[in-house]
């Protein structure tokens, strides 16, 4: 990768990271699927209105929407209501690598390297640390939901791989608004109208300030990078960025949220960077180690 694609890499994922926290304070004041969808209502205005429609079918568009957005965020949204930890959320979201090289080889037909297998495997057994110390029901299945958002991302990695080369601003606008209606539709049925006016009664600064930072640099600038960086490298070579996601999360939670990186938290993020720095720099390195080859 280039110099430049990697800071740019770094940009969304460290976004992404400060993110988790952003959801923990949003949710204070808003319930999850109103939340979800005021970010994406928020990420498709006013740009709808100067941004062309994606040069795709329409098919890959409505999936784009719906995966990448309506379902990844509100399953995520829920599990972290259901009080799943804000920094441990943006660990397990990081499932998402490993899920999407599965989905790349079968349906793509990408061939990860051994290296890569190898940390995709280091970087599970930290997930599977994090699910040994769950204790609470509603954490598991706080847990629970938040690895299926995980599927969800992946699941769009693939679809925006599928869509080719379209212009990656046009593709996060008009998946914000094809995600917007279904998640007003799903948060008047689940939530209520109740819950909307309890919102609007006790809508404060904190809550809008929540709304903005996921619709504009989190969702825009976040996801139009990664839409860019899907589309120009393979699957196995970015998805695995993301990884640093929960560096960023957990320290942050850990200093706004005041969350305790117990040591299990901390040897399952160490586990995670391991798996990341096999899959980026394994060939490399192993490299170093074999004979020059002899004339």
């Amino acid at each position: 990768m280039k110099p430049t694609h990697i800071l740019a890499a770094l940009l969304a994922v460290i976004t992404w990271g400060i993110n988790f926290v952003v959801i923990k304070i949003g949710l204070q004041g808003l319930p999850p699927v109103l939340f979800t969808a005021s970010r994406f209502i928020f990420s498709a205005l006013p740009l709808i209105f100067f941004v062309p429609l994606p040069k795709t079918s329409w098919k890959w568009v409505v999936a784009y929407g719906m995966f990448q957005f309506a379902f990844q965020f509100t399953l995520l949204f829920c599990g972290i209501k259901l009080g799943f930890p804000a920094g441990l959320a943006s660990l397990v979201m990081q499932l998402q690598a490993f899920i999407t090289m599965g989905l790349a080889v079968v349906i793509m037909g990408e061939k990860p390297q051994f290296v890569q297998v190898l940390g995709a495997l280091i970087a599970l057994s930290g997930m599977a640390l994090v699910a040994m110390h769950l204790e609470a029901q509603a954490t598991i299945i706080g847990f629970l939901l938040v690895v299926a958002g995980a599927v969800c991302w992946s699941i769009a990695n693939i679809v925006t791989k599928k869509i080719g080369v379209v212009n990656p601003l046009s593709m996060v606008v008009w998946g914000s608004a094809i995600a917007s209606p279904p998640l007003l539709l799903a948060s008047y049925m689940m939530e209520g109208m109740d819950a909307w006016q309890a919102a609007y009664a006790q809508l404060n600064w904190t809550s809008i300030g929540a709304i903005a930072y996921q619709s504009y640099p989190n969702t825009i600038v976040g996801f139009g990078i990664w839409s860019w960086l899907m589309r120009k490298y393979p699957a196995a070579t970015i998805a695995p960025f993301t990884l640093l996601v929960p560096v960023v999360g957990m320290v942050t939670a850990s200093i706004v949220l005041n969350e305790t990186l117990f040591w299990w938290k901390i040897c399952a993020g160490l586990l995670v960077l391991g798996g990341l720095a096999c899959n980026q720099f394994g060939l490399r390195i192993w490299s170093w180690f074999k004979p020059a080859a002899t004339t």
